[in-house]
């Protein structure tokens, strides 16, 4: 017997899920959306405990180029 779980390929995956519905809108998905939105250079990382998102953290970078260096 294997130890490794099972890996679904797409056509798996379409053919698991309901044709015609819309996945859940999750509400966290709509604040994961405003940290990545306009960052240029950074991350954005999801805490969940439970199953839940419960913090999300924006980190933003600035590039310098050779021209801002000092």
């Amino acid at each position: 017997m294997s130890s490794q779980p099972p890996s679904l390929s797409p056509q798996d995956d379409a053919s698991s899920s309901q044709v015609g519905r819309a996945a859940p809108h999750h509400p966290a998905l709509d604040r994961i959306e405003d940290a990545l939105r306009g960052l240029r250079y950074g991350s954005v990382l999801a805490i969940v405990q439970d199953g839940v998102v419960v913090q999300i953290e924006r980190t933003e970078k600035t590039r310098l180029t050779q021209g801002d260096q000092r």
